[in-house]
């Protein structure tokens, strides 16, 4: 029997704010355990909550790239359940009136768009930081309060790979917009799967398994996959689906049994009480929107249409918000779109690979880099000499220009009328060669070509070379 998966995800977004989510403590990833908390975040009596602007801002922004209906006016509901990783006993969240509603994301898999509807995203608070042993739990704080959206799509995905461009493209949008850091093994982006298989052609779901906290964008398509195949073969051997909770266990590749769910929690919502509806003026709602930073998708059409990128080199780019940023600041000091693209995504992008760091800690600035391929743009020095400089630039913290020096490159010939004399010499000494390269013989051009090099020192410009010796060879 063939089924069809029907897969929906619950993606929870901290926001990277410098406060929480409605106390005054610190939001920092790292600090020592339960020292970045204040009585709200504890629970104490007496404390109230007071809803933070930024996060608002924030949660409006991605409402907004994911095309959706933003709630003008702001409720906050108490979801109450009894756990040691909500020291309140309840949890501040929007349930009847999320700030985001209706809206959708496009994504490409296998070269085709395909549209996943989202069904909202609400405000609320993060919970603790739990760390389990054998005998004892620990609890860490500092993470109550942090404050969270949560983005909730409709059940539109239907495999391992679609969930994971899914995610990847949420990912995308709170790091640009800056709303996030979008690190997924920090926590900063987690990610839960409801997962259940139908058979094909037929519209009832099954039961639905959920797959919980998965922390890494491979990690989501190896684990829906796997669980399609375990679903697959439970149902074709005859058996039923346990409506339960598991979690993926990548060191073994399967996902493996939490706990069995029975029926769903009754979580007795009611409106919060010490937090009365605030209504959000057009202008407030506007100007959030009209202060996200550049998205991806925006950039990705920017960078091929005004920079005249291909697909691949601007998608290339925008992997990296950072590397983005910095191809950014390299345009303002050269119009070498092209060029400046290459150089990010191979010499850089390699740089960076192979020393394990991030554009951020890299030394060398983009107006130096810029400086470097304007040279290449110029032909005053060859893309192997370029190389050869870049190398020495980073190593000894040099401009371009020190570091052409410091090598003892001089600058490449671009003399048409010096070369073609310098061919000819060439052409005259070795007929054979011309010969050989009549009667189709490769190696012949490139021993000309070595020849002029000689001649030359290897100051002439190779394109350039290469393109005039051609002409000189018809005139043969």
């Amino acid at each position: 029997m063939e089924f069809e998966p029907v897969i929906g995800l619950e993606i929870h977004v901290e926001l990277k704010t410098k406060s929480k989510m409605f106390s005054n403590g610190p939001v920092l990833f790292g600090a020592e355990p339960n020292t970045l908390v204040v009585p709200l975040d504890m629970g104490f009596p007496g404390t109230m909550p007071v809803v933070n602007k930024e996060a608002v801002i924030y949660a409006i922004r991605v409402s907004n790239a994911l095309h959706m209906k933003i709630d003008h006016e702001l409720h906050f509901d108490r979801k109450n359940y009894f756990y040691s990783d909500l020291p309140k006993g309840y949890q501040i969240t929007q349930n009847l009136r999320p700030i985001g509603s209706d809206g959708y994301l496009e994504i490409e898999v296998d070269g085709k768009t395909k549209r996943i509807n989202i069904e909202r995203l609400h405000m609320e608070e993060d919970t603790c930081k739990q760390l389990h042993f054998n005998t004892f739990t620990l609890l860490d704080y500092n993470r109550a309060g942090t404050p969270l959206v949560e983005i909730v799509s409709r059940p539109d995905i239907r495999s391992g790979e679609e969930a994971m461009k899914y995610v990847e493209k949420i990912r995308s949008i709170v790091v640009f917009s800056e709303v996030s850091d979008g690190k997924m093994e920090e926590g900063s982006l987690r990610c839960d799967v409801n997962i259940s298989l139908r058979e094909k052609g037929t519209e009832p779901f099954g039961t639905k398994v959920e797959i919980k906290n998965i922390n890494s964008i491979s990690h989501i398509q190896r684990a829906v996959d796997f669980e399609i195949a375990r679903q697959s073969k439970i149902l074709n051997e005859g058996g039923t689906i346990a409506q339960e909770t598991r979690r993926y266990d990548d060191a073994k590749r399967e996902t493996i049994l939490m706990r069995v769910k029975t029926d769903a929690v009754d979580y007795k919502y009611f409106p919060e009480p010490n937090i009365t509806p605030i209504a959000l003026s057009d202008e407030f709602v506007d100007d959030a929107i009209k202060n996200c930073p550049e998205l991806a998708d925006s950039k990705k059409v920017r960078y091929m249409n005004e920079y005249g990128l291909n697909e691949y080199d601007a998608s290339q780019l925008l992997i990296d918000k950072d590397l983005s940023n910095y191809y950014d600041e390299l345009t303002k000091y050269s119009k070498q779109y092209k060029l400046l693209a290459n150089w990010v995504n191979v010499d850089i992008n390699g740089y960076l690979n192979k020393n394990n760091i991030t554009v951020l800690n890299f030394s060398l600035k983009p107006q130096e880099l810029a400086s470097l391929v304007e040279m290449v743009a110029k032909n005053t020095i060859s893309s192997n000499q370029a190389k050869e400089i870049f190398n020495k630039m980073i190593s000894d913290n040099l401009t371009a220009l020190e570091a052409k020096k410091a090598l003892g490159i001089s600058e490449q010939i671009s003399d048409n009328e010096f070369i073609i004399k310098v061919i000819n010499e060439v052409l005259d000494e070795f007929p054979n060669s011309i010969v050989d390269y009549k009667e189709g013989k490769g190696r012949a051009l490139g021993f000309m070509i070595g020849q002029v090099m000689k001649k030359t020192q290897g100051k002439v410009n190779p394109k350039l070379t290469n393109d005039l010796l051609l002409e000189e060879l018809k005139k043969r």
